[in-house]
């Protein structure tokens, strides 16, 4: 017999994350929170459905999305003040990162619900760890809105933020955020992250533009996307300013050239290929 301590609480709700791709990416304890609790709130209960029988669980489901959410939520906290324990889940990671949940999550605390969570996957953090970006200080986004206005209106307001930006978005605009991107913050370094843990898993470095002219060779783009860009830093004040720290670094020769070429672009959001033609005129002139 199972210690008892260990089962859930009652009337408790449990924020469950669950894996972003590869089902191994799942905690003991998740496992035993979904075996053991009254009822599941899903956002896909068919996607949950198939992860529980992985791990030959069966438990009782009802549907939690973004269509239903509101209304949804009064009947859950229903079932938990008259002493059900309820696990939330998304269709992958942790739920209320950009993902339903957040409306639950409210209702909860505003009626003195206890509220546990259960962590573990998460995109924008699994992508920032292998990024090779600043970690200390970064600004989650998530998806950026919709209509073009107002999220231009966005990056404008991130456009001179000193912290690693991290953005989600889907196959059908990634290629115009990037656009966008350019547009209103420059060409910078950036790291795009798609389909993590899973078998195309893949990840894109370099200038925004070098990125989006690697997804335009492709017939065509999929997955789920986390983009992650570099801070806003002091740019040059002109091309004349940028040519000489290139020469001041290439007259120092404390660096093979492409060291140097790569540290600049990634300092100052410039393409690498037009940091070498610089680099290779002040070379000819030398001669």
């Amino acid at each position: 017999m199972a210690d008892r301590k260990h089962h859930p609480q009652s009337g408790a709700l449990y924020i469950v994350a669950t894996p972003i791709g590869n089902r191994e990416d799942i905690t003991l304890r998740a496992l035993r929170i979904l075996k053991e609790v009254d009822l599941i709130a899903a956002e896909d209960t068919r996607r949950t459905r198939r992860l529980l029988a992985h791990y030959k669980i069966k438990n009782r489901l009802t549907s939690y999305h973004e269509h239903n959410e509101t209304q949804r939520s009064q009947k859950l906290v229903q079932k938990l003040k008259q002493g059900a324990s309820l696990a939330l889940v998304s269709n992958a990671g942790t739920p209320a990162i950009s993902d339903p949940g957040y409306a639950l999550i409210e209702a909860a605390i505003s009626n003195d619900i206890k509220i546990i969570p259960v962590p573990g996957a998460s995109a924008f953090t699994a992508a920032l760890s292998v990024s090779g970006l600043p970690t200390d200080s970064f600004v989650f986004t998530g998806f950026l809105a919709k209509k073009q206005t107002k999220r231009l209106k966005q990056l404008q307001e991130l456009a001179a933020d000193k912290r690693t930006l991290i953005f989600y978005e889907s196959p059908k605009r990634i290629r115009t955020l990037l656009n966008e991107m350019i547009q209103v913050m420059g060409d910078r370094y950036a790291v795009l992250s798609r389909e993590m843990t899973k078998r195309h898993e893949e990840f894109l470095r370099g200038p925004l533009s070098e990125i989006e002219a690697q997804l335009s060779t492709r017939p065509e783009v999929k997955g789920e996307f986390t983009l992650m860009v570099a801070a806003a830093n002091d740019i040059p004040e002109s091309i004349d300013s940028l040519k000489e720290e290139l020469e001041r670094e290439l007259t120092a020769e404390t660096s093979p050239l492409s060291d140097i070429v790569r540290g600049m672009a990634k300092k100052y959001g410039i393409s690498r290929t037009r940091l070498y033609k610089m680099a290779l005129e002040i070379k000819s002139k030398r001669r």
